[in-house]
């Protein structure tokens, strides 16, 4: 059965690793030190998705679960909690949050649905207590962590009634930086520039754009925009009057 890959090979495998003979580097590992790597496998893991690569997507897969299993075997070192468990939570929670297709509820309207999943979290165990916000979670990107914050405080209400409202304070912060910028005050044009950010994002979410996406895909405009400069001169020994006339070339050609 050497040929059979799944969970349990890559977990024997891990074990191995982390055997007193195993690897030194395995060894040493524990669960905060491997967070940094985590989450760039995760990220490489997106840009695969976002290329449509198959194979990368499964070769990202594959590392992303390589993580996973390794806190999982960490965790049973210490007899914090086991596999067993992990899957057991993950299956249960997706069985409560989902009364519509497990449950009475009998229902295809998506706003009421996505209202019934908070009320259920809410009453989950440990739950009750909880402030409003808490379940966001405080290391996330700060553009995606702003964009969730938003738009969970705008089910309650918590909302601006128009576009132009956002429009309007987006002016307003815009001119409270202008003035921070011109007594160069620098943790005032910081908390500024995140005011100004802030707004952005809301704006995003009014009109249901997700703002990483929307900047992942101006990145990589502006990278494909900036290759062709590349492409085409110099750029140690170019001026900037040169590189935009190529970057306005790069935005006909390239359609952009």
């Amino acid at each position: 059965m050497d040929d059979v890959y799944d969970f349990s090979k890559l977990k024997s495998i891990i074990k191995r690793l982390r055997a007193p003979d195993g690897c030194p580097w395995d060894r040493k590992q524990t669960e905060e030190s491997l967070v940094p790597q985590f989450l760039e496998e995760v990220y490489e893991l997106v840009d695969a998705i976002y290329e449509k690569d198959p194979e990368k997507i499964k070769e990202e897969l594959g590392d992303v679960l390589l993580h996973i299993v390794f806190q999982i075997i960490m965790a049973e070192e210490q007899r914090a909690f086991s596999e067993n468990d992990v899957f057991k939570e993950i299956v249960d929670k997706i069985i409560r949050r989902h009364p519509h297709v497990f449950g009475d509820l009998k229902t295809d309207d998506i706003s009421l649905i996505d209202k019934n999943w908070e009320e259920i979290k809410k009453k989950e165990k440990g739950k009750e207590n909880r402030k409003f916000l808490d379940g966001i979670p405080k290391h996330l990107p700060a553009l995606l962590r702003a964009y969730k914050l938003t738009k969970k405080v705008a089910k309650i209400g918590f909302d601006w009634p128009h576009a132009a409202n956002i429009f309007e304070k987006i002016r307003e912060e815009n001119n409270e930086l202008e003035e921070a910028l011109m007594w160069g005050d620098k943790d005032k044009i910081e908390e500024e520039v995140g005011d100004v950010l802030f707004m952005i994002v809301n704006l995003c979410r009014y009109f249901k754009i997700n703002p990483e996406s929307a900047l992942m895909k101006t990145n990589k405009k502006f990278v494909k925009r900036f290759s062709f400069i590349e492409e085409n001169v110099n750029i140690e020994e170019s001026n900037l009057k040169e590189m935009d006339k190529y970057w306005e070339k790069a935005k006909k050609e390239q359609n952009l």
